[in-house]
């Protein structure tokens, strides 16, 4: 008895799949982080908040506020704050980092499965 086997290599569109899943699981990781960064920025007119952004390029994200003291308060941490507080976008990445990465994941599995 004889048997007969043909494998065909996806590699490349399973590359593509994965990187798709990646890019998107980025953009929806940063989306996350810039929500919860915008949360804790402190509040008075509530300008600074609506400056969060998130952006991407392919695999790298980016979240940003954009007002001239965004740095300083950001920064500043002696300043007492009713609604928020300093170090508002680093402490929101330190803590969501691991559901960034879920994120992420998640959508890589989703975009790869067959």
């Amino acid at each position: 008895m004889r048997l007969k086997t043909e494998f065909h290599w996806q590699g490349d569109h399973i590359l593509e799949d994965f990187t798709r899943g990646a890019e998107k699981g980025v953009k929806l990781a940063a989306e996350h982080v810039r929500s919860v960064a915008v949360n804790r920025a402190p509040k008075d007119t509530g300008a600074l908040r609506n400056t969060g952004t998130a952006t991407t390029d392919g695999l790298t994200g980016a979240v940003s506020f954009d007002t001239e003291y965004a740095v300083r308060q950001h920064e500043e941490t002696t300043w007492h704050h009713e609604d928020g507080e300093a170090k508002y976008l680093e402490t929101a990445l330190d803590d969501e980092v691991d559901v960034a990465r879920q994120i992420i994941a998640a959508q890589i599995r989703k975009a790869t499965r067959s």
